[in-house]
């Protein structure tokens, strides 16, 4: 049975590339390892919880002498690292701690993976999954491509862009067969309601203010969450040693379109007037920093492995608020914090 580590797999992607290996993957055996801070929430994966190929890991990835002792003892065939901090607002606050997950952790995890597979790497694959924020930003025209010079302009993705080189840096050293995937912004079920559209969602269902930055000129190209799980999947299987690509949803949208959309959505669920939900917008000082417009070019990803988009982004956002409608237990746990002391007695660090 392959083993597989997942880390950060308690997290709003995560928990949706650990559901989709688990289930996908009888045969594999799939270790979630998550530190459980904010983001990381164990309610996202109570469906799993008694699978006999899952098993959840309590852990640190900055924590180096717990991850050598991890893969000693668990003798893992492959990673794929998705633990990071991932706030650009949180990262102007605090960026030191993005540079100790993003990086520290990253190159600890490799460590661990070289000294493990004794730079025998035949049958074995560290996947790194990144973000398009590493390339910068874009004017009116053109896309995010592979070959995209790195740009990064918030700690956070100066963080991320730190690691991608660090992975491409042990793979171009030490012939480690290592993969990297940059994604455009993800949305969709289980997501911590700090970004864009599960704030605005539960601030709209609230009655409250929905922040927007500046004017809401901010575009961002959107892919839905469990696209992004079947991509990961088959970059995973698929790509050539060394390779990245881009994932993208081919769904560019200004912010404040994007909200009065939501706002739109949500007047029709909840049984308001049209434009009810709309009179909650917000404009609020622009974040430091603030990229233009990103867009990604997934054209390598649809040509060599046949993904596209499964999703036009108007009836994915319709299926995320119905899934928050329908989960509001989830939903207010999470808002008030609840969920993090429930797994705290559950779980130890090893």
């Amino acid at each position: 049975m392959k083993k597989i580590l997942i880390t950060g797999g308690a997290g709003f992607i995560g928990s949706h590339v650990v559901r989709r290996f688990v289930n996908t993957y009888p045969d594999y055996k799939i270790v979630n390892l998550d530190k459980l801070t904010y983001a990381g929430n164990l309610a996202n994966l109570t469906d799993l919880e008694n699978k006999s190929n899952y098993q959840f890991v309590k852990g640190d990835i900055v924590d180096a002498a717990f991850i050598n002792s991890l893969f000693e003892q668990e003798q893992f065939d492959a990673v794929i690292h998705l633990a990071a901090e991932s706030h650009v607002d949180r990262s102007i606050t605090n960026p030191l701690d993005f540079v100790m997950t993003n990086v520290v952790g990253t190159v600890n995890l490799l460590n661990a993976a070289r000294h493990l597979w004794k730079n025998n790497y035949s049958d074995k694959r560290f996947y790194h999954v990144s973000t398009d924020e590493v390339y910068g930003t874009l004017g009116e025209d053109g896309l995010f491509t592979e070959t995209t010079a790195y740009d990064p302009h918030s700690p956070y993705s100066a963080s991320k862009a730190s690691s991608d080189h660090f992975v491409r840096a042990y793979a171009d050293t030490y012939g480690m067969n290592a993969v990297i995937s940059n994604c455009s912004n993800n949305y969709g079920s289980f997501h911590f309601p700090e970004k864009l559209i599960p704030l605005a969602i539960n601030n709209i269902k609230s009655s409250k203010p929905v922040p927007v930055y500046g004017k809401g000129e901010n575009i961002r190209d959107w892919l839905w969450v469990e696209d992004h799980a079947r991509a990961i999947d088959l970059i995973f299987h698929k790509a050539k040693p060394g390779d990245t690509y881009n994932i993208g949803g081919h769904n560019e949208w200004k912010n404040i379109d994007l909200i009065r959309l939501l706002c739109s959505i949500m007047d029709k669920k909840l049984g308001r007037a049209e434009g009810e939900s709309a009179k909650l917008i917000t404009f609020v000082t622009d974040r430091a920093g603030h990229d233009l417009r990103y867009a990604i070019d997934s054209t390598k990803l649809q040509r060599e492995l046949g993904w596209t988009p499964s999703l036009q982004f108007e009836e994915g956002l319709e299926k995320t608020v119905d899934w928050y409608l329908s989960n509001e237990a989830w939903l207010e746990n999470v808002t008030s914090g609840n969920y993090q002391s429930y797994y705290e007695d559950q779980y130890a660090d090893r």
